[in-house]
């Protein structure tokens, strides 16, 4: 079995990612090989976050890795919060406050289309490669549920009347953004 490193210490991600890819590799956290520093996210995509990552992993530490980044991108507040996601009401990482500011920023809207993009970094067998998921959807009026992570008690995706929070994990990976991108990930890797 391959192993691959997960460019993470989240632990809502690694088991997210360890249920999309159902046994098919081995893969082990930033804290699994003893890399316990941050690596500041310090580019103004999210491709660029994810390279960084993964390139840092790979030249300090030697392995096969893949790393992510991934935005809220809202329409009507032109693609925010995007990069700034995971820090969108400060750099506590709050996942209340953030849903509480994007809840306040959108008062009054009617305009509520919304979709949560993935982009992973994979360094394997000496190439790199970017791969993509895309989840539209929106964003509801108030939270709703207690699954999930993140924005998932606000976003709703297409095609359901519930949040991500109300869905759970069994359908939410299988067309969340992060599934998405991570399905590309597995035929690209397998094949």
């Amino acid at each position: 079995m391959h192993t691959l490193v997960f460019a993470t210490n989240n632990p809502h991600k690694a088991r997210e990612v360890e249920q999309i890819l159902g046994g098919q590799f081995q893969v082990k956290t930033l804290r699994d090989i003893g890399c316990l520093e941050e690596i500041e996210e310090t580019e103004s995509t999210l491709e660029g976050n994810a390279l960084l990552k993964a390139r840092y992993v790979k030249e300090k530490y030697g392995f096969d890795c893949f790393s992510e980044d991934t935005g809220l991108e809202v329409e009507v507040l032109n693609g925010a919060p995007g990069v700034h996601t995971a820090r969108y009401a400060g750099a506590s990482r709050d996942p209340d406050a953030n849903i509480a500011l994007l809840l306040a920023n959108l008062e009054g809207k009617e305009n509520r289309r919304a979709r949560f993009r993935t982009s992973i970094a994979l360094i394997f067998d000496g190439k790199e490669t970017l791969l993509e998921g895309i989840c539209e959807g929106r964003i509801a009026t108030q939270k709703s549920g207690t699954g999930g992570f993140g924005y998932d008690p606000v976003f709703i995706p297409d095609g359901y009347g519930q949040t991500f929070a109300e869905l759970g994990e069994d359908v939410k990976n299988k067309i969340s953004h992060r599934a998405k991108a991570m399905f590309k990930f597995v035929n690209y890797v397998i094949h």
